[in-house]
């Protein structure tokens, strides 16, 4: 029963729905069954094969097609999601470091550090001045070369970007990648600005983060011109210039108005390194560099092949080591000065000054050739010049031979002995207690304490006028002058005069063993010139805004009389002798009358002549900053040389004119003072004693012999006749000798 037994019909799944199903569809075929027999099952084998065979070829097919294209479709979705997390990443940063920052409202670009420009007497440029080193320009007042210098080297698609370059950052990320280190930061211009405007100058992510966001800002709130100005008006250039302005005067010695093509391709040039590539450290380097932006510039088409011959044919920029020129000298008197005038510097300022550039060139050229040509063979290192006019306006100021070489001003803030050139203060107080030029004394051995004067060539000739021993500089009579004026009354005359400096009242002061500065001292011989009034020195006439606010202004046309006219004409006519037959021979100037004293110190340590026309005063010093000896240099050899040569230049095209009280009346103190009548009016001191109101009263010596006041004088021709030349309106002062004599 079992065995005939007939299996039910078993019934198959069957998953086919069409032929247009995937060939991964799930199929099962009979082979794959279990108990499948019998003669359906075995006929349908091969056909299954055959199946089998086709749909294994497709699938194969389909495997090698389906890997490339899923290679390449993976590629893009990490890409995509690697993408997206970095910008997510990024995000966060920025995020993160922006947050640490203060307030975009806040911000502000920072106040420029204020410049102060210093202004000849002419107008032009001597020296700008503060953190900077020069004014701001608009883009319009530059030379139109920088700005394109500028572009085509640091960046080229700066009016087409936004802030940030992503190609520039890409090509720097690149770069940084290969060479293992940071050699590029891929920042725009903008970007720079912002990290010179805000930021320190490390190197790290934050500040990156930081600096980005700030350009970005800047894009935002400000034109690309007004950008591109305040990044080439604050920029570092190397060698202390802040901005194309600085960096142009200090390398060029002009304005960046005026740059040309090659100076310009060499400022942009140095934005890369401004140390390295200085054109004053290494010029060759600055010169290569150079030549790089003009490629550049050429092929950002705003220059042509021609142009770029012309810059190249240019002799190459020789840039001193530091700034060059006796002008800045006085800029630096000037900083040195403002603060006590304006106080603290807080905004741009304008300062007029008082200085000739053409007198100030001049006075920089002789003491220059001096030293060239003596100062080796006479062991002389250093000179000083001061010049000013009959107010005290100093028209020219060197401080030492090279400004490059030494900023030390030896004429302002240097101290020496000025030697005999401090005599006539010694003579105007003899002057001043009645003493003429005619006044004879003996030129013979004297001893004041334990000290024994002697004269130079160490010889003595008796009896001499005053004026006598004036031009020849005898030590003794000066000595005798200073016992019988008292030394501290000679200080007084001099600190009336102009000398600032503390003098030892001891009767040695009569060879000028107090130290005092060249400009003190030259200024305290103004008064000479001037016909007795103070000549307060002083190199700035005003100072102003940018706005053109008036901050300061002294005109000194008020001065003070310090002397009266009658002792400067008597000091006058015997400094006058001392250039035409005493010590200052050296000095005389062709078709000028000149008046001057020489001053040698101990040891030839120090030498010096001041001297003055009618137009100007000038000092002259030579010697070493070491205070070593000369080799016999006296101030009637290379300093009154140097003075000759200077003020010669100096008169150049003017019309001569006679000093002060050498010619026709001598005039008084008072002007339309009544003439004594009586000899007893002269003696009484009615005429001409008067003088409480003008100055300190003069003082009186003691034991004078009025004998000795009415000699005769060795050269009557000192002193002119009254009623010779024009006359001036002044009553000439008398003396007793002229009432008793019928002078």
């Amino acid at each position: 029963m079992v065995g005939k037994r007939t299996s039910p019909q078993r019934i198959e799944p069957s998953f086919e729905g069409g032929r247009g199903r995937d060939d991964g569809d799930l199929r099962v075929e009979a082979e794959d069954r279990f108990g499948g027999g019998g003669k359906a099952s075995g006929k349908s084998r091969p056909a299954a094969k055959k199946a089998r065979s086709k749909k294994s070829s497709g699938r194969g097919g389909s495997r090698g097609g389906g890997g490339l294209t899923g290679l390449i479709r993976s590629m893009v979705y990490w890409c995509v999601v690697l993408g997206i997390w970095g910008a997510i990443g990024v995000g966060g940063l920025v995020l993160y470091y922006g947050a640490r920052m203060p307030s975009a409202t806040s911000w502000a670009i920072p106040e420029r550090p204020p410049n102060v420009k210093i202004l000849a007497v002419s107008g032009d440029i001597i020296a700008n001045r503060g953190a900077t080193g020069g004014e701001a320009l608009s883009l319009e007042n530059m030379s139109p070369y920088i700005p394109q210098a500028v572009i085509a080297i640091e960046d080229r698609r700066f009016y087409s970007h936004f802030g940030v370059d992503p190609l520039g950052l890409a090509r720097a990320m690149l770069t940084n990648i290969t060479t293992g280190r940071m050699v590029q930061g891929g920042s725009t211009l903008t970007q720079q600005l912002a990290k010179n405007l805000f930021l320190s100058p490390e190197r790290t992510l934050e500040r990156k983060v930081q600096e980005v966001l700030l350009a970005v800002w800047l894009e935002q709130k400000y034109t690309k011109d007004q950008i591109l100005a305040m990044y080439l008006n604050r920029v570092f250039f190397g060698s202390n210039a802040y901005g194309v302005e600085a960096a142009s005067r200090r390398y060029f010695n002009k304005s960046a108005r005026d740059v040309n093509l090659g100076e310009a391709a060499m400022l942009a040039g140095l934005l890369k390194a401004p140390s390295r590539l200085s054109p004053a450290r290494d010029p060759k380097a600055a010169e290569e560099r150079a030549q790089l932006v003009l490629g550049a510039m050429r092929e950002e088409g705003f220059i042509t092949e021609a142009e770029i011959k012309t810059a190249m044919s240019q002799a190459p920029t020789k840039a001193k080591s530091f700034w060059s020129g006796a002008q800045y000298y006085v800029a630096d008197m000037v900083m040195d000065q403002l603060p006590g005038m304006v106080g603290e510097i807080s905004q741009d300022l304008i300062v007029d000054t008082t200085l000739d550039l053409d007198l100030e060139k001049k006075a920089e050229e002789t003491l220059a050739a001096s030293l060239d040509e003596s100062g080796e063979k006479l062991n002389v290192s250093q000179a000083a010049l001061v010049s000013i006019d009959g107010t005290g306006a100093i028209r020219a100021l060197v401080g030492g031979r090279d400004y490059a070489d030494s900023q030390f001003d030896r004429a302002v803030k240097a101290r020496r002995q000025p030697g005999s050139a401090f005599k006539p203060f010694v003579y105007a107080a003899a002057m001043e207690i009645g003493r003429t030029p005619m006044s004879i004394r003996t030129d013979a051995p004297v001893r004041i304490g334990n000290w024994t004067p002697q004269n130079y060539d160490e010889k003595y000739r008796g009896e001499v006028s005053l004026s006598t021993a004036l031009a020849n500089s005898l030590n003794t009579i000066a000595a005798q002058l200073v016992m019988e004026v008292g030394p501290q009354n000679v200080i007084k005359l001099a600190h009336r005069l102009g000398i600032e400096s503390e003098m030892q009242s001891n009767a040695s002061i009569a060879l000028g063993t107090s130290e005092v500065s060249l400009v003190e001292l030259t200024s305290a011989y103004a008064p000479f010139m001037n016909g007795g009034f103070k000549a307060t020195p002083h190199v700035i006439k005003r100072i102003s805004t940018a706005g053109g606010t008036v901050l300061y202004e002294n005109t000194y046309d008020n001065p003070p009389r310090v002397l009266d006219p009658a002792v400067v004409s008597e000091m006058n006519q015997m400094m006058v002798g001392v250039i035409e037959h005493g010590t200052g021979k050296a000095a005389r100037l062709k078709g000028w009358q000149a008046a001057g004293k020489s001053g040698t110190t101990q040891s030839f340590r120090d030498a010096l002549f001041v001297g003055f026309t009618s137009n100007l005063t000038t000092g002259v010093w030579f010697g070493n900053d070491d205070g070593k000896s000369m080799k016999k240099v006296t101030g009637g050899g290379l300093p009154a040389k140097a003075w000759r040569d200077y003020m010669t230049a100096a008169h150049e095209g003017l019309s001569p004119s006679p000093v002060f009280g050498t010619t026709a009346v001598q005039p008084t103190f008072e002007d339309n003072q009544p003439a004594p009548e009586t000899i007893g009016d002269a003696i009484s001191g009615t005429f001409g004693n008067d003088r409480t109101d003008e100055f300190p009263q003069a003082p009186v010596a003691d034991g004078e012999a009025a004998g000795q006041d009415m000699a005769q004088p060795a050269n009557p021709g000192l002193l002119p006749p009254a009623d010779v030349g024009e006359t001036t309106g002044a009553t000439r002062r008398t003396t007793l000798f002229d009432i008793l004599t019928g002078g």
